[in-house]
């Protein structure tokens, strides 16, 4: 074979141990942050690391220390088939990453027992657990079980809806203020030239999430679309027959309305009580998230556009932000990044 094409060796840790002149289990210590090291030593053996472009394999070292990571994932009890779903591409990449020695479990919290949530957060034993992935409302208590576990070296990643005023290492979701400005200008420019409201449905206002598209949504209507007026939010809970009983009311409270945007609610409820409704012209409604229903909706034209995130990205992502956080490694941003997908009726994805 041509010399040429022959690939270069990738440096060993003895290659390290001979460039710092120190034995192989001093750079073991070191490469594990062990103690017992002088500083001046560390750094020697820092710089022949960086000297020879020496990369460790972490699955290889951890495998030898038979070590496995053990993960959290903290997430509302809704009955709601984003959340079904989500769990589910839980279970799945778990049961897919095992050859990475990756154990994990879920733990199911109500938003609205503030007594079961605390009980919840607090029986977290940072002893027993490497990693958290936690979908929850920013509240102080979730804010204190954040730094608490980060101060004995749990690695926390947010999930779906973001902590930022938290010490969260790490975000896993799409940006949802820019969610809901994509959905604001599908919307509008959905509706044309009509003028009237637009009636706006969440799971709850106390959801940073649904905070966040509701804003990134009012700005697009602001800006763009001063023909239409969206109304105060209304709040379902994740309950179809609450979104449907209170989309009815508001539209019949509210003639001029021309369209729905469901930021996150119970979209079947949503669904019905368009259905139902009479109007001269057909309502135009954007939803957040495929599921079963909103495929099924997109597919009988009564959605209009869904804006979406791919459960099982967000499940392979936050496994992986977890355990990079755990190795101190970095973070691939372009592996990472949760995109905002648009999905219509004509490219919707194979149903599996």
């Amino acid at each position: 074979m041509n010399s040429e094409n022959r690939s270069t060796p990738k440096p060993t840790s003895q290659d390290v141990a001979r460039e710092a002149r120190v034995s192989l289990a001093t750079v073991d210590r070191v490469l594990n942050k062990r103690e017992g090291v002088r500083k001046a030593t560390v750094e020697r053996v820092n710089e022949a690391i960086e000297k020879l472009g020496y990369v460790r394999d972490l699955s290889a070292a951890n495998l030898a220390r038979q070590r496995t990571y053990r993960f959290v994932f903290v997430l509302p009890d809704g009955k709601g088939q984003f959340l079904t779903g989500l769990r589910n591409s839980i279970a799945e990449a778990v049961k897919n990453a095992l050859y990475d020695r990756i154990s994990a479990r879920t733990i199911l919290i109500s938003s609205r027992n503030h007594t079961a949530l605390v009980k919840e957060l607090t029986a977290l034993d940072p002893a027993e657990i490497d990693g958290l992935a936690i979908m929850a409302h920013e509240t102080p208590i979730v804010r204190d079980t954040i730094a608490r576990l980060k101060k004995s070296g749990v690695a926390v990643v947010s999930l779906v809806a973001d902590q930022p005023n938290s010490e969260r290492d790490h975000f896993v979701g799409f940006d949802n203020r820019s969610a809901g400005r994509t959905a604001g200008r599908l919307l509008g420019r959905f509706v044309g030239d009509r003028v009237g409201k637009v009636a706006v449905v969440v799971t709850s206002m106390h959801a940073r999430d649904m905070l966040e598209r509701r804003l990134g949504f009012d700005t697009v209507m602001t800006e763009q679309f001063p023909n239409l007026t969206p109304l105060p939010s209304i709040e379902a809970y994740d309950d179809p027959e609450v979104a449907q009983a209170l989309t009815r009311r508001c539209l019949q409270e509210n003639e001029d309305v021309v369209a729905v945007y469901s930021v996150g609610a119970s979209v079947r409820g949503i669904a019905d009580a368009l259905v139902e409704h009479k109007a001269p012209e057909r309502l135009i409604c954007i939803d957040h998230e495929l599921t079963d229903n909103s495929r099924d909706l997109l597919e009988e034209g009564v959605l209009d556009a869904v804006i979406n995130q791919n459960t099982g990205h967000l499940a392979r992502s936050a496994l992986r932000v977890m355990r990079a956080k755990c190795d101190e490694a970095p973070v691939l941003a372009s592996q990472e990044h949760i995109r905002i997908e648009v999905l219509i009726r004509e490219n919707l994805p194979p149903r599996v």
